[in-house]
């Protein structure tokens, strides 16, 4: 059993993904930014649309699910939390459930706080990740409907997972989130060595994902709005790691 995962660009900014199970010969795409994109993509690889796995309900993410339902007959599967607002939606999901797609089981994981019903897909057997815009490389997504209590946590249920897992976010953000990073936590040597290769890949017109999530525990300040250095940083030694967060957030923001 193996996830073979293909990475294109979508959209301005968007990355796409399909991921295709061996076994089964069954192909999703991990949201449905722009259908060209995507359709293109099937025809490099020489593979046939069966599913389209949704994380939220941002229009960069659920634009081409019509165009693509209509010509392959998809299963579409997404957020229960956000059923409302996601239209041809087949089968509903949420935190700790999970979807299959052929042989390979996605654990699925509520990460509120960019949108309420947000989740991620998770193959525990191949350490693939897929964050969408709750999670980016040293970064989050922005908290619009949100808020930081509820992000903490589910950011923190993310940082739970092994070192090794690879992570596939929904965006190339990750040069700017390096500016921000350093400008918070300059002494950070993770930070500063991750910071270094995203300058290069980025020069050479490479994308910085995917990315290690154990790299990403060390140099990303979200996942450490826990540690004592930032906490000073914001002057809010002791304070609950929550109002950290939303302090970086607010950081961000305003970058």
């Amino acid at each position: 059993m193996s996830l073979i995962v293909d990475v294109f660009p979508a959209r301005s900014d968007n990355f796409g993904y399909l991921v295709h199970d061996t076994a089964s010969g069954r192909t999703a795409a991990i949201d449905a930014p722009e259908a060209a994109a995507i359709r293109n993509a099937l025809v490099h690889r020489g593979w046939t649309l069966s599913d389209i796995f949704i994380t939220h309900h941002h229009i960069d993410h659920v634009e081409a699910i019509p165009e693509l339902k209509a010509a392959f007959g998809t299963r579409v599967v997404g957020p229960r939390g956000e059923a409302d607002k996601i239209a041809d939606l087949d089968e509903l999901v949420s935190g700790g459930d999970t979807v299959s797609l052929g042989e390979t089981v996605f654990d699925v994981y509520d990460a509120p706080g960019h949108t309420l019903g947000h989740i991620v897909f998770h193959d525990r057997a191949g350490k693939h990740l897929f964050t969408a815009d709750a999670l980016f490389s040293l970064g989050v997504g922005r908290m619009f409907e949100g808020t930081p209590g509820p992000m903490w946590e589910g950011v923190k249920a993310l940082r739970a997972l092994p070192d090794d897992t690879l992570v596939y976010c929904g965006h190339e953000y990750t040069a700017s989130n390096a500016k921000f990073a350093l400008s918070i936590d300059p002494g950070n040597a993770a930070l500063q060595k991750r910071a270094a290769e995203v300058t290069a890949l980025r020069a050479a017109g490479r994308a910085t994902i995917p990315f290690l999530l154990g790299e990403d525990k060390a140099a990303n300040p979200f996942l450490r709005a826990d540690d004592p250095v930032l906490a000073r940083h914001y002057g809010l030694e002791g304070a609950d790691p929550a109002e950290v967060f939303a302090a970086i957030r607010k950081g961000k923001d305003n970058f």
